[in-house]
């Protein structure tokens, strides 16, 4: 996941790259939002490009010289009119319609009623949106018929994008531990980038977050410049040394009590990953029995020729 911060208009640019894998024909998913969001399609080459940004550093050293091997450390029914359609269009791979609905019931019918994937359990992680009166945006990509037989699915990377007083990533989820079982999947990384104008940390109200912080730096203007330009985002009001920050959460297939908000972190300074070593051989062996080996293949013909050149000088 890729978050951009524009601070100084409260608008948050969330893209996700999705891939999916198994045999249904079609995959959705829903996405809430506390306000109506544009979509457009945004750049894959974002992520490879940021994951450069903030991979470990490389150091090269020679090899310690105090060993010779080196060892590493190691449903009820409603009306339709009860939910509101905003918007509708192909996006990025997805069919993706936006809605409002003031009834949980109500969004739970339209979704099954459009053929998505309905369940109680979806209606109870949809009501505390509904409620607070956020939107919801149902997507669904379906797989390419010529590729019927590939259980994979990959979606350029799409760009969700709307007013929020607090940046945020929608952690909640609907019956997580159910999809656990459906992917056969024990964990996963959750790994978001944030660019925003300062250093973040991440939250969750009333419980603790178990993101934690891998990288954070400013940019230089030109690395900046390009993230925005791959994301397919024009400049935003940000000063142009902008903060990365990189967290990485072992995201639990577990209910969870509330989403991940963001705010400035009171400290400022950068977090860099500990650096890969990788050392070198040696032109010079470390093992001192070689040493011996060398003194008693070497030493024998010097002291000869020693004591020829000694007898010659007599």
């Amino acid at each position: 996941m890729i978050i951009v911060w524009d601070a100084a208009h409260k608008t948050e640019h969330f893209i996700r790259k999705a891939s999916f894998k198994g045999d249904a024909a079609d995959f959705g998913f829903l996405v809430p939002t506390p306000a109506q969001p544009e979509l457009e399609e945004s750049g894959n080459e974002a992520f490879s490009f940021l994951a450069k940004l903030t991979a470990p550093a490389k150091e090269v050293r020679p090899r310690p010289e105090h060993c010779s091997i080196c060892c590493g450390e190691e449903v009820k029914s409603t009306k339709k009119s009860d939910v509101s359609v905003l918007a509708e269009k192909s996006v990025a791979g997805f069919h993706a319609v936006v809605l409002q609905t003031k009834s949980s019931d109500a969004l739970a019918q339209w979704l099954k009623e459009h053929g998505y994937a309905f369940s109680p359990e979806v209606q109870t992680w949809a009501k505390p949106y509904v409620e607070a009166g956020w939107k919801i945006t149902a997507l669904r990509v379906e797989k390419d018929k010529r590729a019927a037989d590939d259980a994979r699915v990959a979606t350029p990377a799409l760009r969700m994008t709307f007013k929020t007083d607090r940046p945020l990533f929608p952690y909640r989820e609907p019956d997580p531990k159910a999809f656990a079982q459906t992917l056969s999947a024990q964990k996963r990384l959750l790994r978001i980038f944030f660019l925003a104008e300062a250093r973040y940390r991440g939250e969750i109200v009333h419980s603790t977050w178990s993101g934690n912080i891998a990288w954070a730096n400013r940019l230089s203007p030109e690395n900046r410049t390009e993230t925005l330009r791959l994301l397919k985002i024009k400049d935003v009001d940000q000063p142009a040394g902008n903060w990365l920050t990189e967290f990485e959460d072992d995201w639990a297939y577990a209910a969870a009590p509330a989403d991940v908000t963001f705010s400035p972190d009171p400290i400022r300074g950068p977090i860099t990953r500990e650096p890969i070593i990788e050392y070198t051989a040696s032109p010079w062996p470390t093992d001192p029995t070689a040493y011996g080996l060398v003194a008693l293949v070497v030493a024998p013909p010097l002291v000869r020729r020693f004591r020829r050149g000694k007898g010659r000088a007599r």
